[in-house]
C-alpha cells in the first residue's frame, strides 16, 4: 500500500466484529507505552499526522520509557483508540501500509517518538533491527559448509545459546560443551539474594526470541530458565554436552585444526579435533578475592556473590559486605530487613539512576500485546535499545574545553551530574551527613551507571554502618572482627565480599594455544587483552572470541545485540571462507593493529580513561579492555561485512571431525 492511502478515518469505515481478541485489546492499549504505539499506528496505517502536533511526545528523561509520553489524558485516549482500530483491522486482514519504512521515515518516526533529534545514521540499525525482528532466521549455508566441517562452541550461556541456534539455523555442523549442570552461564551460577538484571527484560533478550517476561527487569531465576527455554524453543538444548568442561585447545597448524582435550561428567578424558573454536566463557569467569590480612581465616562464613552458598542463613547475623558495585547494591537491600546489622566497607562510591520499574510486573495485558501485536514489541525494543545504548552516547566524550573536568566532561554530562546527585539527595531525605561520603567526585558514567533499588533510602536505617575507604578502610581481620585503619572495629558473624571480577583476565577459564604453542596468556600479557573487532586474535587462527575485548557497553544496555552481531560476523566470515575454499583464516597483525590503535585513541577522548576514579574495565597497565568506545550503530557497521582481506588464508581445509 502507498504511504498516504490508509489512515484510521478510512479504516474506522469496514471495522470487523467485536471478538474476545478486542476486549483483550482494549485492555491491553489502556495501558501500553504512547511512544510505542505511535509507532505501530503509523506504520500499520501509514499516516504522518500522528508524528506531529498534538501527539507528538515530550522527551523523556533518563533511563525511563516515558510511557504516557507526556501528554494530557485526551490526547493519550485519541491515540489508544486509533491504535486500537488500525490494530483490529490489522488483525483481521495481516496487512501493513508500511512494511517497510524508509529510512527517512524510520528516523521521523523515532524522533517523533522520542521528542528529540534521532540522527541519520541510525536508520540502517533500525532497519536491520525491524528485519531480525521479522526474518529470525539465520541464512543457511547448506551447499558451501566442507565435508567433515565442524565448530566446537565452549560455554551455554547467553553467548553459547546463541551461536548453537544460529549455527544449526546456517546448517553448519557445532559441538557445544557446557562445564555447569545446565544452560544459563553467569545467570545460573549467581543466586545471591536480590540477584537480577539491571537491563530491561525486553531489551534483555534475543532479537529471534523475545520472551514472556513476568517483570520489566525480572530476577535471577526468570533470566536463567528464559535462556533455557530460548535453547529448547530453538531445538538445541537436547545438543548441550553438559558437565563437560575444555581443560585445553591447541592449534595443530599442519592440520589447521583446533585439538581439544574434554574431561567428561564421569571424568574420563577425551580429544576432540574441530576447524573452529568458538569461546563462549564470557567476562564474569574469575571473582575477585580481595587481599585482606586475616581475611583466610575469619571465624564465620565468608562467601563471594560469584560463589553464593544457598544454605547460608543470615536471619539475624550481624553482616559486613565489602563492595558497593551492582551485586552489592542488588544484595544488600534484598538481606537488610532479615539480618541483626548490616556493615558496608565502601571501595568507591556509584552513581546510581531511578529504577522507576524496579520488581514491577508486566501486567497481563501487556505480555497479551507482546505476544498478538509483534510490531508492538519490535518498536518497543527499538525504543529501549535508543534509550539504554545510544541516547546517553555524546554524555561520554571529553570535551576539551571543559573547565570542571573532575566532576563532569561536558556540558552534558553536568546536567546528568546534577540530575542524579539531587536524586540521591532525595533519597536520603534528612541524612544529608550521609552525601559526602555517598556522591560519587567523579562524572557520571565513568563506572557503568547502576539503578537504585533502594540502596540510598537502605543507607539511612539504623541497622546500616557506611564504612567509605576514602575516610577509613579495612585494616585487617582477627577472629570475628574487622579491623579499619583508624583504628575502629566491627564484630560481623558473617562476611560477603561483592567484589566483582578481574574482567582483564579474559578467556581465563579457557587454556588457549595457537601458532608455533603461543598461550593466550602470553600473547595478551595475561591482563592486557585485544582483538579485532572483539572477536579474532592474530596467531589463533580460526578462533573467534564472543564478549571478547571492547565489546561491552558500559554506559549500559544491552549486550546481547552486539552479541548476535558477533555471531553473524562470524556465519559471514565462514560463507566467504567457504565459497572461497579456505580452511584457514588468521587476523592480519596490522589490520589488529591499526584497530586496536584507533579504541584506544577513541577511549582517550572518553569517559573511561578519566583519571578520577578506578574501574574493572581498565587493566593495571592503564587501557580499558572491557569497554566498547564506539556508538552501537557504529560497532554493528564494523561487524556487518567479513573482509577476507583482514585475514592472512591458508586454502584446502583438511577435512576433519570427532574422534
Amino acid at each position: 500500500m502507498a504511504l498516504s492511502n490508509t489512515t484510521t478515518e478510512s479504516a474506522d469505515r469496514d471495522q470487523p466484529e467485536a471478538t474476545d481478541f478486542d476486549q483483550q485489546l482494549r485492555d491491553a492499549i489502556g495501558v501500553a507505552n504512547i511512544p510505542t504505539l505511535l509507532l505501530v499506528l503509523v506504520q500499520l496505517t501509514g499516516d504522518k499526522r500522528w508524528l506531529d502536533e498534538p501527539y507528538r511526545p515530550v522527551r523523556s528523561r533518563g533511563v525511563d520509557d516515558n510511557d504516557t509520553g507526556g501528554l494530557s489524558t485526551e490526547i493519550q485516549d485519541r491515540i489508544r483508540d486509533g491504535a486500537f482500530d488500525a490494530i483490529r483491522v490489522w488483525h483481521r486482514d495481516g496487512e501493513i501500509a508500511v512494511p517497510e519504512p524508509s529510512p527517512e521515515l524510520l528516523v521521523e518516526m523515532m524522533t517523533a517518538s522520542e521528542g528529540a533529534p534521532v540522527p541519520e545514521k541510525y536508520a540502517g540499525i533500525m532497519t536491520a533491527r525491524l528485519k531480525s525482528f521479522s526474518e529470525p532466521d539465520t541464512p543457511s549455508l547448506n551447499g558451501l559448509v566442507p565435508a567433515g566441517f565442524t565448530a566446537l562452541i565452549v560455554g551455554a550461556g547467553m553467548s553459547g545459546i546463541c551461536a548453537a541456534i544460529k549455527f544449526q539455523q546456517a546448517g553448519v555442523p557445532y559441538i557445544i560443551v557446557e562445564k555447569q549442570s545446565n544452560t544459563g552461564g553467569v545467570w545460573h551460577s549467581h543466586r545471591y539474594p536480590g540477584c537480577s538484571v539491571d537491563t530491561p527484560s525486553h531489551l534483555y533478550s534475543y532479537t529471534f526470541d523475545g520472551g514472556d517476561w513476568s517483570r520489566y527487569f525480572p530476577p535471577q531465576a526468570e533470566i536463567d530458565e528464559y535462556f533455557r527455554g530460548a535453547a529448547r524453543r530453538n531445538g538445541i538444548y537436547d545438543e548441550i554436552r553438559f558437565g563437560t568442561e575444555v581443560l585445553a585447545s591447541e592449534y595443530d597448524e599442519c592440520e589447521h585444526i583446533w585439538v581439544s582435550r574434554l574431561r567428561n561428567p564421569d571424568g574420563t578424558e577425551e580429544i576432540i579435533r574441530t576447524n573452529v573454536l568458538i569461546s563462549a566463557v564470557g567476562l564474569f569467569a574469575e571473582p575477585i578475592v580481595p587481599d585482606i590480612a586475616g581475611l583466610d581465616e575469619f571465624d564465620g562464613p565468608v562467601v563471594h556473590t560469584a560463589r553464593w552458598d544457598s544454605e547460608l542463613d543470615l536471619t539475624g547475623k550481624r553482616v559486613a559486605v565489602v563492595g558497593t558495585g551492582a551485586s552489592a547494591m542488588q544484595l544488600a537491600p534484598a538481606i537488610v530487613d532479615d539480618v541483626h546489622s548490616l556493615t558496608i566497607f565502601q571501595r568507591s562510591r556509584q552513581w546510581a539512576a531511578p529504577f522507576p520499574k524496579f520488581h514491577k510486573p508486566v501486567p497481563d495485558p501487556i505480555r497479551f500485546l507482546m505476544r498478538e501485536v509483534p510490531l508492538y514489541q519490535h518498536w518497543y525494543r527499538i525504543r529501549l535499545s535508543w534509550i539504554f545504548d545510544s541516547k546517553t552516547y555524546p554524555s561520554l566524550q571529553k570535551d576539551p574545553n571543559w573547565e570542571d573536568t573532575q566532576h563532569s566532561i561536558n556540558a552534558i554530562n553536568a546536567g546528568h551530574r546534577r540530575f542524579f546527585e539531587r536524586y540521591i539527595r532525595e533519597e536520603l531525605g534528612d541524612r544529608e551527613d550521609l552525601a559526602p561520603n555517598v556522591i560519587p567526585n567523579y562524572p557520571p558514567y565513568g563506572k557503568r551507571m547502576l539503578l537504585d533499588n533502594g540502596w540510598f533510602r537502605m543507607l539511612t536505617r539504623p541497622e546500616v554502618t557506611l564504612v567509605d575507604n576514602a575516610d577509613d578502610g579495612i585494616d585487617h581481620i582477627s577472629g570475628n572482627t574487622i579491623h579499619t585503619r583508624n583504628g575502629n572495629s566491627y564484630e560481623v558473624d558473617v562476611i560477603i565480599l561483592a567484589t566483582g571480577y578481574n574482567v582483564a583476565r579474559m578467556l581465563s577459564p579457557l587454556p588457549i594455544k595457537g601458532r608455533n604453542g603461543l598461550s593466550i596468556r602470553d600473547a595478551w600479557d595475561d591482563t592486557d587483552p585485544r582483538a579485532y573487532l572483539g572477536t579474532v586474535v592474530p596467531d589463533f587462527p580460526n578462533l573467534f572470541v564472543l564478549y571478547g575485548p571492547n565489546t561491552q557497553l558500559g554506559h549500559g544496555g544491552a549486550f546481547i545485540f552486539v552479541m548476535e552481531c558477533q555471531i553473524d560476523y562470524v556465519l559471514k566470515t565462514l560463507r566467504a571462507m567457504f565459497e572461497a575454499g579456505v580452511g584457514e583464516v588468521e587476523c592480519r597483525r596490522d589490520v589488529f593493529e591499526t584497530y586496536n590503535d584507533a579504541v584506544q585513541e577513541r577511549h582517550q577522548q572518553m569517559i573511561w580513561t578519566h583519571q578520577g576514579m578506578t574501574t574493572y574495565v581498565r587493566n593495571d597497565k592503564g587501557r580499558v579492555v572491557g569497554n566498547n568506545p564506539w556508538e552501537l550503530v557504529e560497532f554493528w557497521s564494523l561487524l556487518n561485512n567479513a573482509d577476507l582481506g583482514d585475514y592472512h588464508l591458508v586454502e584446502n581445509a583438511v577435512e576433519v571431525g570427532v574422534r
